[in-house]
Formats: structure tokens, sequence, C-alpha cells
């Protein structure tokens, strides 16, 4: 009789130390890869995404610009902005009783573009219900 074997595993002996050893080697360390989940994490909210495509399109706005061009409200804009601001992936710049904001940086732009180019690709290449092929 066969051996069963489970679906995560493999039929043959597959370790490759060489390149596990390169991937072991360039890690991100913890503190790292917390920074990171931290902006997926700012990325998981459609509010706080919103703003960000708001401000990627018309490169600064305050406070009630943002809200009129998202329609959202003002107070969960601000709240939106304290924790974009307080991550480094927004700044301000204030301008009498106004503080207007853009993208802190061309990597925020990047990141924005290309997930925004990743997610299109991938729903071009889910294949529709009922479509013929």
């Amino acid at each position: 009789m066969s051996e069963v074997m489970g679906l995560d595993g493999c039929a043959v002996e597959c370790v490759h130390p060489d390149k596990v050893a390169l991937v072991v080697a360039n890690t991100p360390d913890a503190g790292e890869l917390s920074r990171v989940t931290g902006v997926f994490k700012l990325l998981g909210d459609p509010t706080r995404v919103r703003l960000l495509y708001a401000l990627l399109e018309a490169g600064e706005l305050c406070v009630c610009d943002l809200a009129a061009s998202t329609g959202t409200m003002e107070t969960t804009v601000s709240q939106a902005l304290r924790l974009l601001r307080a991550s480094g992936v927004v700044s301000g710049r204030r301008q009498g009783r106004n503080v207007f904001y853009r993208l802190s940086d061309a990597h925020i732009r990047m990141l924005l573009d290309v997930t925004r180019e990743h997610t299109l690709h991938a729903a071009a290449a889910i294949p529709r219900r009922g479509a013929v092929g």
C-alpha cells in the first residue's frame, strides 16, 4: 500500500541549503518587519487609502478639501491624518490656520501606484463567472 502524504509536504527531500541560507541572511530583522507590517495595516483601512489616493492626485490638500473630495467627515479625516502623520506616510505644512497635507515622499507614491496596478492586473486575470473562454 502506498503512503499517504499531506498536501503541504514534499514528495522528496527538497531542501536547498543555499537558498535557505540566502533567505535567512537577507530576511529583515523583527523591527523592520514590524515597521513594514505597520505600513500595510495603515493601508488596510479604505478611508485612509481613499485619503492617500486623493493626496496622490491633488498633491496637497487641507482637511476640508480632503473631506469634500472623499465624502468623508472632517473629524474622520483628522483622525486618519493623525495616524498617517505619526507613521510618516503624510506630512503637513502650516499656512496660517490651515495645515496642508501631502504624501511624505516618492516611496509612498510608488507604493500606491504599484499596489493599484497590481490589483487591476490581478482583477483582470481572474476569470469571471459565467464567462465563456
